[in-house]
Protein backbone atom coordinates (compact mmCIF):
# COMPACT_ATOMS: atom_id res chain seq x y z
CA UNK A 1 0.00 0.00 0.00
CA UNK A 2 1.17 3.51 -0.80
CA UNK A 3 2.47 5.47 2.19
CA UNK A 4 0.16 8.48 2.47
CA UNK A 5 2.39 11.41 3.32
CA UNK A 6 -0.55 13.83 3.16
CA UNK A 7 -1.82 12.28 6.41
CA UNK A 8 1.55 12.64 8.15
CA UNK A 9 1.99 16.29 7.13
CA UNK A 10 -0.82 18.05 5.28
CA UNK A 11 1.52 21.01 4.63
CA UNK A 12 4.15 18.92 2.81
CA UNK A 13 4.84 20.48 -0.57
CA UNK A 14 7.59 18.30 -2.05
CA UNK A 15 8.63 14.69 -1.59
CA UNK A 16 10.78 11.94 -3.07
CA UNK A 17 9.57 8.43 -3.83
CA UNK A 18 10.30 5.27 -5.81
CA UNK A 19 8.16 4.10 -8.74
CA UNK A 20 6.57 0.74 -7.91
CA UNK A 21 4.66 0.20 -11.16
CA UNK A 22 3.59 1.99 -14.35
CA UNK A 23 0.72 0.66 -16.49
CA UNK A 24 -1.19 2.09 -19.45
CA UNK A 25 -4.91 2.82 -18.97
CA UNK A 26 -6.56 2.68 -22.38
CA UNK A 27 -9.82 4.24 -21.19
CA UNK A 28 -8.19 7.25 -19.56
CA UNK A 29 -5.39 7.44 -22.14
CA UNK A 30 -2.87 7.84 -19.31
CA UNK A 31 -0.19 5.87 -17.50
CA UNK A 32 -1.14 4.84 -13.96
CA UNK A 33 1.94 5.31 -11.83
CA UNK A 34 2.10 3.83 -8.32
CA UNK A 35 4.76 5.15 -5.90
CA UNK A 36 5.92 3.73 -2.60
CA UNK A 37 4.94 7.04 -0.95
CA UNK A 38 3.11 10.21 -2.04
CA UNK A 39 1.94 13.63 -0.90
CA UNK A 40 -0.74 13.72 -3.62
CA UNK A 41 -4.25 13.41 -2.14
CA UNK A 42 -6.59 11.40 -4.41
CA UNK A 43 -10.13 12.54 -5.16
CA UNK A 44 -12.48 11.64 -2.32
CA UNK A 45 -14.82 12.92 0.37
CA UNK A 46 -16.28 15.63 -1.86
CA UNK A 47 -12.81 17.05 -2.60
CA UNK A 48 -10.90 17.05 -5.88
CA UNK A 49 -7.50 15.42 -6.20
CA UNK A 50 -4.32 17.44 -5.78
CA UNK A 51 -2.62 18.87 -8.84
CA UNK A 52 1.11 19.18 -9.34
CA UNK A 53 4.08 17.61 -11.11
CA UNK A 54 5.99 14.35 -10.86
CA UNK A 55 9.55 14.53 -12.21
CA UNK A 56 8.55 17.63 -14.15
CA UNK A 57 5.45 16.01 -15.71
CA UNK A 58 1.96 17.29 -15.00
CA UNK A 59 -0.12 14.94 -12.86
CA UNK A 60 -3.43 14.71 -14.74
CA UNK A 61 -5.40 13.11 -11.90
CA UNK A 62 -4.92 11.11 -8.70
CA UNK A 63 -7.12 8.17 -7.69
CA UNK A 64 -7.10 5.55 -4.96
CA UNK A 65 -7.63 1.85 -5.63
CA UNK A 66 -7.29 -0.80 -2.95
CA UNK A 67 -5.04 1.32 -0.78
CA UNK A 68 -2.77 2.24 -3.69
CA UNK A 69 -2.57 5.79 -5.02
CA UNK A 70 -2.64 6.03 -8.83
CA UNK A 71 -0.93 9.05 -10.40
CA UNK A 72 -2.17 9.58 -13.96
CA UNK A 73 0.54 10.80 -16.35
CA UNK A 74 0.77 11.25 -20.12
CA UNK A 75 4.27 9.71 -20.22
CA UNK A 76 5.61 6.60 -18.44
CA UNK A 77 8.01 6.38 -15.49
CA UNK A 78 10.29 3.37 -15.20
CA UNK A 79 9.64 1.10 -12.16
CA UNK A 80 12.42 1.30 -9.60
CA UNK A 81 13.23 4.87 -10.53
CA UNK A 82 13.55 7.53 -7.81
CA UNK A 83 11.32 10.52 -8.55
CA UNK A 84 10.54 13.91 -7.06
CA UNK A 85 6.99 15.18 -6.68
CA UNK A 86 5.63 18.65 -6.01
CA UNK A 87 1.96 19.36 -5.29
CA UNK A 88 0.14 22.57 -6.16
CA UNK A 89 0.33 23.74 -2.57
CA UNK A 90 -1.56 27.01 -3.08
CA UNK A 91 -4.61 25.06 -4.25
CA UNK A 92 -4.11 22.34 -1.61
CA UNK A 93 -4.00 24.93 1.19
CA UNK A 94 -7.12 26.65 -0.18
CA UNK A 95 -8.98 23.34 -0.21
CA UNK A 96 -7.86 22.58 3.34
CA UNK A 97 -9.17 25.99 4.44
CA UNK A 98 -12.55 25.27 2.83
CA UNK A 99 -12.81 21.68 4.09
CA UNK A 100 -11.85 22.51 7.67
CA UNK A 101 -14.30 25.42 7.60
CA UNK A 102 -17.01 23.09 6.35
CA UNK A 103 -16.46 20.76 9.31
CA UNK A 104 -16.95 23.62 11.76
CA UNK A 105 -20.09 24.92 10.03
CA UNK A 106 -21.62 21.44 9.66
CA UNK A 107 -20.82 20.65 13.27
CA UNK A 108 -22.51 23.82 14.48
CA UNK A 109 -25.62 23.22 12.33
CA UNK A 110 -25.85 19.67 13.68
CA UNK A 111 -25.37 20.78 17.29
CA UNK A 112 -27.85 23.69 17.22
CA UNK A 113 -30.53 22.39 14.85
CA UNK A 114 -29.99 18.63 14.56
CA UNK A 115 -29.57 18.68 10.77
CA UNK A 116 -27.12 16.47 8.90
CA UNK A 117 -24.85 17.49 6.06
CA UNK A 118 -26.10 15.12 3.35
CA UNK A 119 -24.17 16.64 0.44
CA UNK A 120 -20.83 18.40 0.14
CA UNK A 121 -19.00 19.76 -2.90
CA UNK A 122 -15.67 21.58 -2.75
CA UNK A 123 -15.41 23.33 -6.11
CA UNK A 124 -12.75 25.55 -7.62
CA UNK A 125 -14.52 28.73 -6.51
CA UNK A 126 -17.20 27.85 -3.94
CA UNK A 127 -18.18 25.22 -1.39
CA UNK A 128 -21.76 23.98 -1.16
CA UNK A 129 -23.25 22.07 1.79
CA UNK A 130 -26.67 20.42 1.68
CA UNK A 131 -28.51 20.15 5.01
CA UNK A 132 -31.64 18.04 5.48
CA UNK A 133 -33.60 20.82 7.16
CA UNK A 134 -34.64 24.45 6.71
CA UNK A 135 -32.30 27.18 7.94
CA UNK A 136 -33.28 30.84 8.30
CA UNK A 137 -31.04 33.80 7.60
CA UNK A 138 -30.82 34.57 11.32
CA UNK A 139 -29.78 30.99 12.11
CA UNK A 140 -27.06 31.07 9.48
CA UNK A 141 -25.76 34.39 10.83
CA UNK A 142 -25.48 32.75 14.25
CA UNK A 143 -23.60 29.78 12.75
CA UNK A 144 -21.27 32.09 10.81
CA UNK A 145 -20.44 34.11 13.93
CA UNK A 146 -19.67 31.02 16.02
CA UNK A 147 -17.63 29.48 13.18
CA UNK A 148 -15.42 32.56 13.09
CA UNK A 149 -15.08 32.42 16.87
CA UNK A 150 -13.67 28.92 16.40
CA UNK A 151 -11.17 30.35 13.92
CA UNK A 152 -10.13 33.07 16.38
CA UNK A 153 -9.60 30.46 19.10
CA UNK A 154 -6.88 28.86 16.91
CA UNK A 155 -7.76 25.36 18.10
CA UNK A 156 -5.64 22.36 17.21
CA UNK A 157 -7.42 20.10 14.69
CA UNK A 158 -6.98 16.55 15.90
CA UNK A 159 -6.83 13.37 13.81
CA UNK A 160 -7.34 9.91 15.34
CA UNK A 161 -7.85 6.30 14.25
CA UNK A 162 -10.08 4.71 16.94
CA UNK A 163 -10.50 0.94 17.17
CA UNK A 164 -13.95 -0.66 16.91
CA UNK A 165 -14.66 -0.39 20.62
CA UNK A 166 -13.61 3.27 20.79
CA UNK A 167 -15.57 4.07 17.65
CA UNK A 168 -18.74 2.48 19.01
CA UNK A 169 -18.58 4.78 22.04
CA UNK A 170 -17.85 7.89 19.95
CA UNK A 171 -20.55 10.37 18.89
CA UNK A 172 -19.37 11.44 15.43
CA UNK A 173 -20.79 12.60 12.11
CA UNK A 174 -20.42 10.57 8.90
CA UNK A 175 -22.04 11.05 5.50
CA UNK A 176 -21.84 7.34 4.62
CA UNK A 177 -21.10 3.89 5.98
CA UNK A 178 -17.35 3.25 6.15
CA UNK A 179 -15.67 -0.14 5.86
CA UNK A 180 -12.36 -0.75 7.58
CA UNK A 181 -10.34 1.78 9.57
CA UNK A 182 -12.20 5.05 10.22
CA UNK A 183 -10.26 8.32 10.33
CA UNK A 184 -11.79 10.83 12.75
CA UNK A 185 -11.16 14.57 12.43
CA UNK A 186 -12.00 16.56 15.58
CA UNK A 187 -12.33 20.31 16.05
CA UNK A 188 -12.53 20.45 19.87
CA UNK A 189 -15.87 21.82 21.03
CA UNK A 190 -17.24 22.12 17.49
CA UNK A 191 -17.18 18.92 15.47
CA UNK A 192 -16.24 15.25 15.39
CA UNK A 193 -16.47 13.74 11.91
CA UNK A 194 -15.20 10.81 9.86
CA UNK A 195 -13.14 12.24 6.99
CA UNK A 196 -10.46 11.04 4.58
CA UNK A 197 -9.19 14.47 3.45
CA UNK A 198 -6.20 16.50 4.66
CA UNK A 199 -6.97 19.47 6.92
CA UNK A 200 -5.16 22.50 8.30
CA UNK A 201 -3.33 21.99 11.59
CA UNK A 202 -5.09 24.73 13.57
CA UNK A 203 -8.37 26.56 13.03
CA UNK A 204 -6.58 29.91 12.76
CA UNK A 205 -5.21 28.81 9.38
CA UNK A 206 -8.76 28.69 7.97
CA UNK A 207 -9.11 32.47 7.97
CA UNK A 208 -12.50 34.12 7.66
CA UNK A 209 -15.53 31.88 7.13
CA UNK A 210 -18.31 33.46 5.05
CA UNK A 211 -21.71 31.93 4.30
CA UNK A 212 -22.55 33.75 1.09
CA UNK A 213 -25.85 32.19 0.03
CA UNK A 214 -28.60 29.79 1.08
CA UNK A 215 -31.43 28.35 -1.02
CA UNK A 216 -34.12 25.72 -0.54
CA UNK A 217 -32.92 22.40 -1.94
CA UNK A 218 -34.61 18.98 -1.93
CA UNK A 219 -36.65 19.77 1.17
CA UNK A 220 -33.64 21.17 3.00
CA UNK A 221 -31.13 23.99 2.57
CA UNK A 222 -28.11 24.35 0.28
CA UNK A 223 -25.57 26.71 1.85
CA UNK A 224 -22.72 28.28 -0.13
CA UNK A 225 -19.48 29.12 1.70
CA UNK A 226 -16.02 30.57 1.11
CA UNK A 227 -13.12 30.55 3.55
CA UNK A 228 -9.69 32.13 3.89
CA UNK A 229 -8.18 33.58 0.72
CA UNK A 230 -11.32 32.71 -1.23
CA UNK A 231 -13.33 34.78 1.25
CA UNK A 232 -10.87 37.65 0.76
CA UNK A 233 -11.23 37.40 -3.02
CA UNK A 234 -15.02 37.30 -2.69
CA UNK A 235 -14.89 40.45 -0.52
CA UNK A 236 -12.67 42.29 -3.02
CA UNK A 237 -14.97 41.46 -5.96
CA UNK A 238 -18.07 42.61 -4.09
CA UNK A 239 -16.35 45.73 -2.79
CA UNK A 240 -15.31 46.70 -6.35
CA UNK A 241 -18.89 46.17 -7.54
CA UNK A 242 -20.31 48.28 -4.72
CA UNK A 243 -17.83 51.08 -5.43
CA UNK A 244 -18.71 51.07 -9.13
CA UNK A 245 -22.46 51.08 -8.36
CA UNK A 246 -21.82 53.89 -5.86
CA UNK A 247 -20.05 55.92 -8.54
CA UNK A 248 -22.75 55.33 -11.16
CA UNK A 249 -25.54 56.30 -8.76
CA UNK A 250 -23.65 59.16 -7.08
CA UNK A 251 -24.44 57.59 -3.72
CA UNK A 252 -22.29 56.61 -0.78
CA UNK A 253 -21.42 52.86 -0.71
CA UNK A 254 -23.58 52.33 2.38
CA UNK A 255 -26.55 53.93 0.59
CA UNK A 256 -26.43 52.04 -2.73
CA UNK A 257 -29.32 49.69 -1.88
CA UNK A 258 -31.65 52.63 -1.19
CA UNK A 259 -30.45 54.37 -4.35
CA UNK A 260 -31.11 51.29 -6.48
CA UNK A 261 -34.54 50.91 -4.88
CA UNK A 262 -35.43 54.50 -5.78
CA UNK A 263 -34.10 54.01 -9.30
CA UNK A 264 -36.18 50.86 -9.69
CA UNK A 265 -39.32 52.68 -8.54
CA UNK A 266 -38.62 55.53 -10.98
CA UNK A 267 -38.06 53.03 -13.81
CA UNK A 268 -41.37 51.32 -13.05
CA UNK A 269 -43.20 54.66 -13.13
CA UNK A 270 -41.54 55.50 -16.45
CA UNK A 271 -42.50 52.09 -17.82
CA UNK A 272 -46.13 52.62 -16.81
CA UNK A 273 -46.16 56.04 -18.51
CA UNK A 274 -44.63 54.53 -21.64
CA UNK A 275 -47.25 51.78 -21.75
CA UNK A 276 -50.05 54.35 -21.39
CA UNK A 277 -48.52 56.37 -24.24
CA UNK A 278 -48.14 53.26 -26.41
CA UNK A 279 -51.73 52.23 -25.68
CA UNK A 280 -53.03 55.64 -26.80
CA UNK A 281 -50.80 55.47 -29.88
CA UNK A 282 -52.15 52.04 -30.82
CA UNK A 283 -55.71 53.24 -30.28
CA UNK A 284 -55.06 55.94 -32.90
CA UNK A 285 -53.55 53.38 -35.29
CA UNK A 286 -56.63 51.22 -34.76
CA UNK A 287 -58.79 54.09 -36.05
CA UNK A 288 -56.62 54.24 -39.21
CA UNK A 289 -57.54 50.73 -40.36
CA UNK A 290 -59.69 51.10 -43.51
CA UNK A 291 -63.25 49.80 -43.30
CA UNK A 292 -62.65 47.52 -46.31
CA UNK A 293 -59.30 46.16 -45.05
CA UNK A 294 -58.69 42.50 -45.77
CA UNK A 295 -55.20 41.82 -44.39
CA UNK A 296 -53.69 44.53 -42.23
CA UNK A 297 -50.02 44.25 -41.22
CA UNK A 298 -48.29 46.75 -38.93
CA UNK A 299 -44.56 47.00 -38.05
CA UNK A 300 -43.23 48.59 -34.83
CA UNK A 301 -39.65 48.71 -33.55
CA UNK A 302 -40.62 48.43 -29.87
CA UNK A 303 -43.94 47.95 -28.14
CA UNK A 304 -45.18 46.47 -24.89
CA UNK A 305 -46.37 42.93 -25.64
CA UNK A 306 -49.65 43.40 -23.76
CA UNK A 307 -50.39 46.53 -25.81
CA UNK A 308 -49.54 44.58 -28.97
CA UNK A 309 -51.89 41.75 -28.05
CA UNK A 310 -54.72 44.18 -27.24
CA UNK A 311 -54.23 45.88 -30.61
CA UNK A 312 -54.42 42.62 -32.59
CA UNK A 313 -57.41 41.47 -30.54
CA UNK A 314 -59.30 44.67 -31.42
CA UNK A 315 -58.00 45.02 -35.00
CA UNK A 316 -58.88 41.54 -36.23
CA UNK A 317 -62.56 42.45 -35.78
CA UNK A 318 -62.11 45.22 -38.37
CA UNK A 319 -60.29 43.08 -40.96
CA UNK A 320 -61.80 40.71 -43.46
CA UNK A 321 -58.69 38.54 -43.34
CA UNK A 322 -55.65 38.56 -41.06
CA UNK A 323 -54.37 41.29 -38.75
CA UNK A 324 -50.69 41.09 -37.81
CA UNK A 325 -48.36 43.12 -35.63
CA UNK A 326 -44.59 42.62 -36.09
CA UNK A 327 -42.16 43.90 -33.45
CA UNK A 328 -38.43 44.26 -34.23
CA UNK A 329 -36.35 45.04 -37.31
CA UNK A 330 -35.06 43.43 -40.49
CA UNK A 331 -31.58 42.66 -39.14
CA UNK A 332 -32.52 41.04 -35.84
CA UNK A 333 -35.84 39.64 -36.99
CA UNK A 334 -39.37 40.02 -35.66
CA UNK A 335 -41.69 38.73 -32.97
CA UNK A 336 -45.26 38.80 -34.17
CA UNK A 337 -48.90 38.17 -33.33
CA UNK A 338 -51.47 37.18 -35.96
CA UNK A 339 -55.22 37.18 -35.45
CA UNK A 340 -58.33 36.57 -37.55
CA UNK A 341 -62.02 35.90 -37.13
CA UNK A 342 -62.55 34.74 -40.71
CA UNK A 343 -59.62 32.43 -41.54
CA UNK A 344 -57.49 30.00 -39.54
CA UNK A 345 -54.42 31.87 -38.17
CA UNK A 346 -52.70 28.50 -37.66
CA UNK A 347 -53.05 27.66 -41.36
CA UNK A 348 -51.69 31.10 -42.24
CA UNK A 349 -48.79 30.50 -39.85
CA UNK A 350 -47.98 27.16 -41.49
CA UNK A 351 -47.90 28.80 -44.93
CA UNK A 352 -45.84 31.68 -43.52
CA UNK A 353 -43.11 29.28 -42.37
CA UNK A 354 -42.88 27.79 -45.85
CA UNK A 355 -41.32 31.09 -46.90
CA UNK A 356 -39.73 32.43 -43.70
CA UNK A 357 -37.44 30.98 -41.03
CA UNK A 358 -38.68 31.03 -37.47
CA UNK A 359 -40.98 29.22 -35.11
CA UNK A 360 -44.37 29.81 -33.55
CA UNK A 361 -47.70 28.37 -32.58
CA UNK A 362 -51.05 28.97 -30.97
CA UNK A 363 -54.68 28.04 -31.29
CA UNK A 364 -58.07 29.64 -31.86
CA UNK A 365 -58.20 33.13 -33.32
CA UNK A 366 -54.67 34.22 -32.38
CA UNK A 367 -51.14 32.81 -32.94
CA UNK A 368 -47.66 34.16 -32.33
CA UNK A 369 -44.14 33.47 -33.49
CA UNK A 370 -40.77 34.76 -34.68
CA UNK A 371 -39.27 35.51 -38.08
CA UNK A 372 -35.50 35.32 -38.57
CA UNK A 373 -33.74 38.42 -39.88
CA UNK A 374 -33.22 39.27 -43.55
CA UNK A 375 -31.31 42.59 -43.52
CA UNK A 376 -32.99 45.18 -45.71
CA UNK A 377 -35.76 43.01 -47.16
CA UNK A 378 -37.64 41.15 -44.42
CA UNK A 379 -40.43 43.68 -43.78
CA UNK A 380 -40.93 44.13 -47.52
CA UNK A 381 -41.07 40.35 -48.06
CA UNK A 382 -43.61 39.93 -45.23
CA UNK A 383 -45.84 42.65 -46.67
CA UNK A 384 -45.62 40.90 -50.03
CA UNK A 385 -46.64 37.60 -48.48
CA UNK A 386 -49.78 39.05 -46.90
CA UNK A 387 -50.62 41.09 -50.00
Amino acid sequence: MTEKLFYQDSHLREFTAVVISCEWNEKKQCYEVILDRTAFFPEGGGQYADGGVLDGMKVEDVRERGGEILHLLKKPLEPGRAVKGRIDYEERFSRMQQHSGEHIVSGLVHRHFGYDNVGFHLGQELVTMDFNGSLTGEQLMQVELEANQAVAANLEIQVSYPDEEELAALDYRSKKEIDGQVRIVTVPGYDVCACCAPHVSRTGEIGMIRLTDAVKYKGGTRVTMVCGFRALKDYHVKEQNIREISRLLSARPCETADAVRRLSEEAELSREKLIRFQTRMMEEKLKEIPADAKNYILFEEELDKNAARRFVDAAMGKCGGVCGLFLGNDEQGYQFILGSKTVSPKEVLNRFYQEFEGKGGGRGEMVQGTAAGRPGTLAEDIRGFFA
